[in-house]
């Protein structure tokens, strides 16, 4: 099974990939962007911002999507994959530009990923007051440094590019527990 934990910063993500990790020792874990060699250099050409066009870096993104399709994905498929993000991710960042037409977002995800897509996407969903408190307690990067709502915004893109895609999006409260929001994850993989 290929699942992948979505949300936006600080929604726990990373916490409970490795509490799902101690649970699956076995499981192929890994991420998008950068789940592969090619794609830490692709996220690392991202990240400098030199693209002037919102275009051609939707085309990086692209190109590591492929690359961890090909290399990660599926080689493992007879395997349980954890993805630390998705195609779902890049198409909710994607969407918030407004420069690509949704109907080729779809079209170009499904030819870099071959139509293999994670089975199951658990979004760990932030209230505004939770995601404005745990900004509050950290130093913050340059996505975080555009506020609140347009990270609440990407939220919202998530389930639109879930619904796009065609893939089971299952929501959790990243409020509760971390303990809680593992077993509500556990729940829905067995």
């Amino acid at each position: 099974m290929y699942i992948a934990i979505e949300g936006i910063d600080t929604a726990g993500k990373s916490t409970q990939i490795t509490a799902l990790n101690n649970h699956f020792p076995n499981a192929v874990i890994t991420k998008e962007p950068g789940g592969t060699k090619i794609g830490k250099e692709i996220r690392e050409l991202v990240l400098s911002a030199k693209t002037q066009s919102k275009r051609a870096e939707f085309l990086l993104f692209l190109a590591d999507r492929a690359e961890h399709v090909k290399e990660v994905i599926q080689p493992n498929l007879h395997n349980l994959i954890i993805s630390d993000r998705s195609a779902v991710s890049g198409v909710a960042y994607a969407l918030i530009q407004g420069d690509i037409e949704t109907k080729d977002l779809v079209t170009l995800n499904d030819f870099a990923t071959k139509k293999i897509y994670p089975q199951k996407v658990f979004l760990l969903r932030l209230t505004k007051k939770e995601l404005e408190y745990r900004l509050s307690q950290k130093e913050l990067d340059g996505i975080e440094l555009r506020g609140s709502e347009y990270l609440l915004q990407i939220q919202e893109n998530i389930i639109k590019a879930a619904q796009l895609l065609n893939i089971e999006l299952i929501e959790i409260d990243a409020t509760k527990s971390r303990d809680e929001i593992t077993t509500q994850i556990l729940n829905n993989i067995n």
